[in-house]
């Protein structure tokens, strides 16, 4: 294992988080691919990429909106590589039924809170020693449009609320923990919707023929290409960013106009 970079991917198993580990497997990285309940998927996808990379690579159950999972989650990529170099911070909570904020149950809002902005802190927290230890890590949150202006966003008060909670946090754990040798950064991503989260580019190339690039579908790879980026040796330079990957799009301008 010596020099092989390892990464745990929270909601690895499927959409963004499937695409950002094919894309870090491709370049040699050992991954924990953490999922809540699709099983079958995450070790169909280890064991894929351990046949076409040679990367090892666990799959970790457990659910991040609970604090006991998320020790358990860390415990097990631990025990199995010793430490973790990147940790991205993929999956999170998001209810698609519209509503006020004084519609939302304590036990929605909390769910919602833990797991966008509480299992950052857990998380990290429970994987920074080892990173320091080693001098190097990179740690990697994921976003919205806009979210480092605090925007508020109609009927999506609590995850909006996380995610600008996250981004400060992401922002703080950049200026504590540079001196270790440790980056974070928010990748913010744009309108990704369905199978496109799985999707390659060139697929969403052939779509539009010649017409021009910004008129063709949002990938996961857009995604994980800049995942894959912030995590190189050479991107230490890069920290505290929130990073929009959006076409140039008003995505969160859409969630006025649309559902959201």
């Amino acid at each position: 294992m010596v020099n092989v970079k390892t990464a745990l991917i929270t909601g690895g198993a499927a959409g963004i988080g499937k695409r950002t580990a094919i894309e870090l497997a491709a370049n040699g990285v050992s991954l924990a691919i953490n999922y809540r309940s699709s099983r079958e998927k995450a070790e169909l996808l280890a064991e894929e990429l351990t046949e076409k990379y040679g990367t090892q690579n666990i799959v970790v159950q457990g659910d991040i909106a609970s604090a006991e999972d998320c020790l358990r989650i860390a415990e097990k990529a631990l025990d199995y590589f010793g430490s973790i170099d990147i940790l991205v911070h993929n999956a999170g909570p998001y209810i698609h039924e519209r509503k006020r904020m004084a519609d939302y149950s304590l036990e929605d809002w909390s769910y919602l809170m833990n797991g966008n902005v509480n299992a950052v802190f857990w998380l990290t927290k429970l994987l920074l020693p080892a990173m320091r230890e080693k001098g190097w890590g990179r740690v990697i949150t994921i976003g919205f449009d806009r979210v480092e202006t605090a925007p508020g966003w109609i009927y999506r008060s609590a995850f909006a609320a996380a995610k600008t909670a996250a981004a400060s946090l992401t922002r703080t754990l950049a200026l504590e923990e540079s001196e270790n040798g440790i980056t974070a950064n928010m990748v913010c991503p744009g309108d990704i919707v369905g199978e496109w989260k799985e999707k390659e580019i060139i697929q969403a190339r052939e779509l539009i023929g010649d017409l021009p690039e910004n008129e063709r579908d949002a990938t996961g790879e857009d995604i994980a290409r800049v995942i894959s980026f912030l995590s190189d040796d050479n991107s230490a330079f890069i920290n505290g960013s929130i990073i929009p990957v959006t076409g140039g799009r008003d995505i969160l301008g859409k969630a006025y106009r649309l559902d959201g």
